[in-house]
């Protein structure tokens, strides 16, 4: 098995003298979608803020790729090709979607190579081209989340987190979306850690399963075990 391109070691974090998370430890090996699941208020946008630095991790360790990460600035966490969609997608709804995703590969230096992602990406997102001098919050929802994650591709990461990117979205929408997530790790070995309450959805693309509940992990297991185990899933995931 590859060496864990992430791992996430008894970390405790959460808002002033409230912790939220308690304890989580999991790892993320190279190349795999790993989905994490729980009820509303478990801590799942938590930990991911915390991995990406947004919050402040009061105990335990963040590694990427062997390197503690644990206190680095967001910025820096970039330049390391760890990338985070938020929940709502991020985007600056004025500019337009080519400035939008242009922001996304700002601190690169080499202009050619920006301009080359800047093509990958509206060959990936063939509805984008199009758009492209539009503003964002003129797109469709399923476009919006398109774009955040084009825009997020533009850093060219090892690591996304992305948080509830089925939000809003129609189920075919939805479908689309994630079969496109999971091309991008089979064909360009990216690493996803993905927080979803869509749970059909997100364990149709996912190699891993996470289910945290109050901030504390009680099932860690591969996604076929999830979704096969009746008992397992009426009790935590609630179908």
């Amino acid at each position: 098995m590859s060496e864990a391109l992430l791992t996430v070691d008894r970390l405790t974090a959460g808002y002033g003298d409230a912790p939220v998370l308690h304890g989580v430890s999991l790892s993320l090996a190279p190349g795999t979608v790993t989905a994490v699941l729980g009820a509303n208020g478990a801590g799942k946008t938590t930990l991911l803020r915390t991995v990406s630095g947004l919050v402040r991790a009061e105990s335990g360790r963040i590694m990427l790729g062997g390197e503690d990460i644990t206190r680095m600035p967001v910025e820096r966490l970039v330049r390391h090709g760890l990338v985070h969609v938020p929940e709502g997608r991020g985007l600056i709804a004025e500019l337009t979607v080519d400035e939008n995703l242009r922001l996304g590969g700002l601190w690169r230096r080499g202009h050619a190579e920006a301009r080359r992602s800047l093509e990958e990406v509206y060959n990936l997102f063939p509805a984008l081209p199009a758009r492209r001098r539009q503003p964002s919050q003129q797109l469709s929802g399923g476009e919006q989340q398109m774009l955040a994650l084009g825009r997020a591709l533009m850093a060219r990461p090892r690591l996304l987190l992305l948080d509830e990117p089925s939000l809003g979205l129609a189920p075919r929408v939805t479908a689309d979306f994630m079969g496109l997530l999971r091309h991008l790790v089979d064909s360009a070995g990216l690493t996803v850690l993905v927080v979803e309450q869509n749970v059909k959805s997100a364990l149709s693309v996912a190699d891993r399963g996470v289910v945290i509940s109050l901030g504390r992990v009680v099932v860690a297991a591969a996604a076929d075990r999830l979704r096969g185990d009746n008992e397992l899933r009426h009790h935590f995931l609630g179908f």
